[in-house]
């Protein structure tokens, strides 16, 4: 059940933190940490896009209230939830790393499923204005 792990950190703490990282993740497609922050922002990751698939007043007031970057939200409603648009589920894949080298901690990678779809297109457009 997504919400359940304290990871070591106040309330106040730990959502600033997953908020963040959440952001983070819709802005780049993916993210390197730790096997259980990574399973936490998926939880609340999925949530944030399955709301941007609905383009209501509503839901771009909920998500502006949880994603911290203006342009993020944007992005979240007009360039990612519409990849999603036929996908119930299932947006993000955690894949473990192994072990950190300074502690031990198991280390893991969440990205988004089809982040190719949505973030070469941006990469490609720099290459052209550079050309």
């Amino acid at each position: 059940m997504p919400g359940t792990r304290k990871l070591g950190r106040k309330t106040d703490h730990r959502m600033a933190m997953l908020k963040g990282m959440v952001t983070f993740l819709l802005e780049n497609g993916k993210i390197e940490t730790t096997l259980t922050r990574a399973k936490e922002v998926s939880a609340l990751a999925e949530k944030m896009i399955t709301l941007g698939k609905v383009n209501t007043l509503a839901n771009k007031r909920r998500a502006f209230a949880f994603i911290k970057k203006e342009d993020v939200v944007y992005k979240l409603f007009n360039e990612i939830s519409p990849v999603y648009a036929d996908r119930n589920g299932g947006y993000t894949r955690v894949l473990k790393l192994g072990p950190r080298r300074g502690d031990g901690a198991e280390m893991a990678i969440i990205a988004l499923v089809d982040a190719a779809k949505i973030y070469n297109k941006e990469e490609a457009a720099e290459k052209d204005e550079k050309k």
